[in-house]
């Protein structure tokens, strides 16, 4: 709806009303026709001001119209109306103008901002362009360069960017909507000639050519097979070749073509999906969303390595006081340094304060005596965190939470190890930790409700994206992901290179293949893991037993690598080469392909050529397999869970909408009928046969995702 009222005597001042963000929905677009149609009748109305309520301009179109049979008045002529106006529009920004929200100020005549609005034009990274004219008037408005980065990136500026820029007239700390209402009264009257943009002649820079082709290039590296940021080009393109009729023309064309796609479709479920994780219940049934977190003011961190001093920042940024403690002088000493110098250009990139005075340094544990909350932060050992758990039980006031930041370390075990296991969850953050989105939150048998409602929401209030896990070793995004790696492995026994099998995982989006991740994160960290759990044999290269560990399938090939000291970036050789120790440019290494050879010449394995659909269907699939014995064990309440946490945690690109998406893109059938086929070909690998519940749902016809959850419950309640 859109509120009419008039002002100081001959303004007329339109609220949008459609709480929370005044979405253009049809009753909304439908208000605005109206009432500008009633303010251009009006004799005694000069000029307009187009607002929102409750501090918000417009957050964009109605997401949840898309796929719907769209009702009301067009977006597109509704803007155009406003343009042709022949009394001064005047847009009142606060909060927000975003998308359709901007491209309705851009309608209007003048622009007016509160210093703490955000504006821009995100829709690439829902699949889509801006297609109410964004492609075609942002570029007439501010130059072709500056309108491509904002399109393709959809990335938000702030009003003060936005006035430097010329996006918006002028900037206020007082209320937008008094000041654009004085502003309207010192307008109206005045020739309207030069202030409709789709009049403008786009600004034509002389390499006109060299800069598009440019930025497509730019556009394909980053977008790694998303389709919208190329078509954003294409769009701004027409902005700056064709008259404004024919750009409209074009940018409708590009958006039908998106508004289809697969890609459009799986970017919107991540955008719904990110929003839901956070409200669902526990798979056991027990609500956590409905329990009242404990107020937590006063932190802890143990541990100031790589992930602890990550942790301790974000913390320290959200507000809170935070006490890092680590045991080792010389590590506190660097870890005050590193961590100042995190926070130091965090807040120079939000132009903000540093929090420097909120975290304090100390070297003895029993600092913590007094906080709310503990993040516990030491190395992946379980006696070394069985310790520190045992410690801080008999430290930390009552109701202190005991948090873990392990990877994959039995939760429940650490609880037992405290007087109040109910206070014990885990929160295993993503490195590095004050980057990284997604937190999952894994939750034991004895966890509270209440401790679980406490770390999700310290991780919201962190602008993590937070998901509540059950505990199993590896949780979700590890325990999918081990039978993802060591498939990769296994194709390089059988014939491929690291370099084939991280070309078809990049080509599919990923930002870094397999082995040139492994590189990053360092061999020998995996090289621990795998000792720890007596995978590794070291002197049995030359043997067949070599090759099963455990009664299955094993490759050891990390594991010999990592005894000849490649340890990956960190000594400049690993699976690839580096120029020097710590250098990020992968070669093409001529040792490692004559040692795969040496390799596959001492087990009898001859080497067959392998294409890019098998990686992709040997990888993902495996991943996608363990994602349903994961929902099938209860540890993620459902698909939508699983698909955020590898989206925000594990580089799974946006735009194929996580694995459990993914496989039903591609049909449950297909996946079944291709697993059952890979299984029968390695039989000594357990996790190629296919899961029940993927079984169940092929059965049940391959409903939608949204329909998963029922066959999943039916599924529960028949154990």
């Amino acid at each position: 709806m859109a509120q009419y009222s008039r002002v100081s005597g001959s303004v007329c001042l339109i609220t949008l009303q459609n709480p929370p963000v005044n979405a253009l929905s049809a009753a909304v677009r439908q208000g605005i026709v109206d009432t500008v149609k009633r303010a251009l009748n009006d004799s005694k109305v000069k000029s307009v001001v187009i607002c929102g309520q409750n501090g918000v301009f417009c957050g964009g179109a109605d997401i949840k119209e898309f796929g719907t049979n769209m009702s009301g008045p067009p977006l597109i002529p509704m803007i155009h109306a406003i343009e042709a106006a022949n009394k001064p529009v005047v847009a009142a920004i606060e909060g927000s103008a975003l998308g359709g929200g901007l491209e309705l100020a851009l309608g209007c005549h003048y622009r007016v901002a509160h210093s703490k609005a955000i504006l821009g034009l995100p829709e690439v990274t829902l699949g889509l362009l801006p297609a109410a004219g964004g492609s075609q008037r942002l570029p007439r408005l501010i130059g072709v360069p500056a309108a491509l980065n904002l399109i393709t990136t959809g990335r938000h500026v702030t009003a003060a960017e936005a006035l430097q820029l010329g996006i918006v007239d002028q900037v206020t700390d007082h209320s937008s909507v008094d000041t654009a209402v004085k502003f309207a009264l010192s307008v109206a009257g005045q020739s309207l000639d030069s202030r409709r943009i789709s009049t403008y002649p786009c600004p034509r820079p002389s390499d006109l050519d060299a800069l598009f082709e440019e930025a497509m290039q730019k556009v394909r590296q980053s977008a790694r097979g998303a389709i919208a940021p190329v078509a954003c080009v294409q769009a701004v393109r027409a902005a700056a070749t064709l008259p404004y009729t024919q750009g409209m023309e074009q940018e409708k064309e590009l958006m039908a073509t998106l508004f289809t796609s697969g890609q459009a479709r799986a970017m919107q479920y991540c955008f719904f999906a990110q929003r839901a994780v956070g409200r669902w219940s526990m798979p056991s049934g027990a609500r956590w969303d409905t329990s009242k977190p404990r107020p937590v003011l006063k932190a802890a961190v143990i541990g100031l390595g790589t992930m602890g001093r990550g942790i301790a920042v974000s913390l320290a940024q959200t507000g809170l006081s935070v006490v890092a403690v680590e045991t080792q002088e010389r590590q506190l000493m660097e870890a005050k340094q590193a961590v100042s110098g995190m926070l130091q250009r965090g807040a120079k990139r939000r132009g903000v304060a540093p929090a420097l005075n909120r975290i304090s340094y100390i070297s003895n544990i029993q600092a913590v005596a007094d906080v709310d909350l503990v993040i516990e932060a030491v190395f992946e050992d379980m006696a070394l965190k069985e310790k520190v758990f045992q410690q801080l039980s008999a430290i930390c006031k009552p109701g202190t939470l005991l948090c873990t930041n392990t990877s994959a370390l039995d939760v429940d075990h650490l609880a037992s190890q405290t007087r109040s296991p109910e206070l014990v969850v885990g929160m295993h953050f993503f490195a590095p930790a004050h980057v990284m989105k997604l937190l999952e939150v894994v939750y034991g048998s004895r966890s509270s409700p209440q401790a679980v409602a406490t770390a999700m929401q310290l991780g919201k209030k962190m602008g993590k994206v937070s998901v509540a896990v059950g505990n199993c070793r590896g949780f979700v995004g590890n325990r999918m992901l081990k039978p993802y790696l060591e498939q990769a492995f296994f194709l390089l026994e059988e014939g491929a290179t690291p370099e084939l099998v991280d070309g078809a995982l990049e080509e599919f989006g990923f930002a870094m293949g397999v082995f040139r991740m492994s590189d990053l994160s360092g061999l020998d960290v995996g090289w621990r893991v795998r000792k720890g759990d007596g995978l590794v044999e070291p002197g049995l290269e030359s043997g067949q037993s070599a090759r099963i560990r455990q009664g299955r399938r094993y490759s050891p090939l990390g594991d010999l690598l990592c005894e000849q000291g490649r340890f990956g970036q960190k000594t400049g050789r690993g699976w690839y080469q580096y120029d020097t120790p710590g250098g990020r440019v992968a070669k093409s290494d001529l040792w490692l392909h004559s040692f795969l050879e040496g390799y596959r010449a001492r087990h009898d394995l001859v080497a067959r050529r392998i294409d890019h659909q098998e990686v992709l269907e040997r990888c993902l699939y495996v991943l996608i397999n363990e994602g349903f014995h994961i929902l099938e064990d209860g540890i993620a309440a459902g698909p939508e869970d699983i698909d955020v946490i590898y989206v925000f945690g594990y580089g799974w690109p946006r735009h194929r909408g996580g694995p459990m998406f993914y496989a039903s893109m591609v049909g449950l059938a297909k996946v079944l009928e291709r697993l059952e086929h890979y299984h029968q070909a390695h039989p000594d690998v357990p996790y190629l046969k296919p899961c029940n519940l993927l079984r169940r749902l092929v059965a049940s016809g391959s409903p939608p995702i949204h329909r998963w959850r029922e066959v999943i419950k039916k599924h529960h309640s028949q154990l």
